[in-house]
């Protein structure tokens, strides 16, 4: 019986498929079927699959009269799964051998554990460099309220710890960001702590295209995560409370005021909510504040009192920023 479904979604992919596709076919992990979904491509894609099909009985090519999206297509490919196991990858990536044994041998041997990711590293247009996300799922789950903390065509995970949660177009690109910073909340996840894709970096990368939608997506997901804590959307200080979990430069004295009280108040919440490990909630928050603090746009000896007597967080700047900023305020 087939333990793992390989997801795939492609557009246009004629250039760089091929060596997707092998990379998967070479995986030391050889039980599983790759499910490769065609969206309406316009050029030789189709063909390239054709081939492939023929060749090794373990892939299915699925192909869409109408474009619909990666986002689409990668549900379409969980419920077309009937495997527990489900790995994603895209269609100009490169999985490295290994990659499926050692996130199948993890989740097997963690119940509780409902996703996998792995470090990776680019190479292609953008310089070769290894992204090395958090590894343990409680920095893991503070770090999803900066950005998304697990690179999307890295994860493996338990269909059955999914539930009903799904990728939402409207988010795209950063329609994993609003996937995983959700599921994080109900199962655990973990990075293994090795780089075991190869991303690549090209300028039709679809979040280098739709860089303005992935701006307004991501304030929306971030504001979706803060209703763990209580915190409703139509909250009045619901952007101070975004300011105090994410640096935010070049703030106004009063608006560094407004922060730190969300900031107060947010830490009082996790205590009682208990959402986030609160050691390290606290220490996330008061980095983000120091930084804040280090870097408002309006210098002045009123300011430096208050930060002195009234912030609470004077006494946590390191020693050279507070002279520094001392020294910025009176002058």
């Amino acid at each position: 019986m087939t333990e793992l479904t390989v997801i795939m979604p492609v557009y246009n992919g004629e250039k760089f498929i091929a060596e997707s596709i092998d990379s998967v076919l070479n995986q030391t992990f050889s039980n599983f079927r790759l499910l490769i979904l065609n969206d309406n491509s316009q050029d030789e894609t189709a063909s390239i699959l054709e081939d492939y099909k023929k060749r090794d009985s373990r892939i299915t090519v699925i192909t869409k009269s109408k474009n619909a999206g990666p986002a689409n297509l990668r549900n379409e490919g969980i419920t077309l799964a009937e495997t527990e196991y489900i790995a994603l990858l895209d269609a100009d990536d490169i999985a490295l051998p290994k990659r499926f044994e050692k996130q199948l041998s993890f989740l097997k041997s963690n119940p509780d554990y409902g996703v996998c990711g792995t470090w990776f590293t680019f190479f292609g247009d953008k310089e070769n460099k290894t992204v090395k996300h958090e590894e343990t799922h409680d920095k893991m789950k503070i770090q999803m309220l900066n950005n998304c903390c697990i690179g999307n065509p890295t994860v493996m995970f338990k269909k059955s710890h999914l539930g009903e949660l799904r990728f939402e177009n409207e988010y795209v690109p950063a329609e994993d960001y609003g996937l995983w910073s959700q599921l994080i909340a109900e199962t655990k996840f973990y990075n293994i702590p090795e780089s075991l894709l190869k991303y690549r970096w090209h300028p039709n990368n679809i979040s280098q295209t739709k860089a303005e939608n992935l701006k307004k997506s991501e304030v929306i997901i971030k504001k979706k995560q803060l209703l763990n804590l209580g915190i409703s959307y139509n909250d009045a200080n619901i952007d101070s409370y975004l300011k105090a979990v994410n640096l935010t430069r070049g703030l106004t004295k009063d608006e560094i005021i407004k922060t730190v009280e969300a900031s107060k108040k947010i830490i009082a919440l996790n205590a009682d909510k208990k959402v986030y490990n609160q050691e390290l909630f606290i220490a996330h928050i008061d980095k983000v504040m120091i930084r804040t603090i280090r870097n408002c746009k309006e210098n002045s000896r009123a300011y430096y009192k208050f930060i002195k007597n009234d912030s609470g967080y004077f006494y946590k700047i390191p020693t050279l920023d507070a002279i520094v900023l001392f020294f910025k305020c009176l002058f």
